[in-house]
């Protein structure tokens, strides 16, 4: 099985010790990964401001770099639906058709194809408040959505479920968007904002001592919400906690 590494370029700006703990999380079930030393944005930015044609020529060196992989895995969930669903500005060749159809988020990757349940090496005492992004539970069906009836469940839940020591915080209106959206961010400042604090203070008045979630661009907008509302909590990629930080 041959694995790629795929690092949002955010996470590798700002956040790269979440790509380091993807990449030891997938090592530790022997998996033999690389990580293509070219690869820069795959383009989603671009593509959700209306300017598709304008990433065809980030979608081309995504392409060049990712071809040749049995899977490719990358621990975000939009970055992954953009490569799934909108990797349209590039002709549809079969090398481009096969890349949209390996593309993994991580959390899927660990729970639908390698049946990961247990991670032994993984310990985290604390209450943990989970965010599922919308991109997770709308594109990708990681999570039941509330206004769809049928059975519950969560992917990214069952995963931190085999972490010893777990414990998690009952939030209200848990799958409400917490307002990043990326460029809503910037369009729609002031309601963006407001989203994401009501999201910060629900998981706080829940007694979460952590927000988790497998998307760090979402954690990254609540993070800056919790940190101007003088707030403690702390925020972890899910990577990391599967890794078996030390917190």
């Amino acid at each position: 099985m041959k694995v790629a590494l795929f690092v949002p370029c955010f996470i590798d700006a700002f956040y790269p010790e979440v790509a380091v703990a993807t990449l030891e999380l997938l090592e530790r079930f022997g998996l033999d990964v690389d990580y293509p030393m070219q690869q820069t944005c795959c383009g989603q930015p671009m593509a959700n401001s209306g300017a598709e044609q304008e990433a065809a020529g980030a979608e081309q060196v995504f392409v060049r770099n990712f071809a040749g992989y049995d899977y490719i895995v990358g621990p975000s969930a939009s970055c992954i639906h953009h490569i799934r669903s909108h990797l349209t500005a590039v002709e549809q060749t079969a090398e481009v058709q096969h890349i949209r159809e390996r593309a993994w988020e991580l959390t899927e990757f660990l729970h639908d194809v390698l049946g990961a349940r247990s991670f032994p090496w993984a310990e985290f005492p604390h209450t943990v408040g989970l965010h599922v992004s919308c991109s997770a539970l709308r594109h990708l069906k990681m999570a039941s959505a509330s206004e769809i009836a049928g059975p519950s469940f969560s992917k990214p839940r069952t995963l931190l479920e085999g972490v010893k020591g777990i414990s998690f915080a009952q939030t209200e209106r848990v799958d409400e968007c917490c307002g990043f959206g990326g460029t809503f961010s910037v369009s729609e400042e002031a309601v963006s904002v407001r989203m994401g604090q009501d999201k910060v203070a629900r998981h706080a008045a829940a007694g979460a001592e952590y927000i988790v979630s497998g998307d760090m661009s979402c954690l990254m907008h609540q993070q800056g919400c919790a940190q101007r509302m003088k707030l403690d909590t702390r925020f972890l990629h899910i990577a990391q906690v599967l890794n078996g930080v030390r917190a």
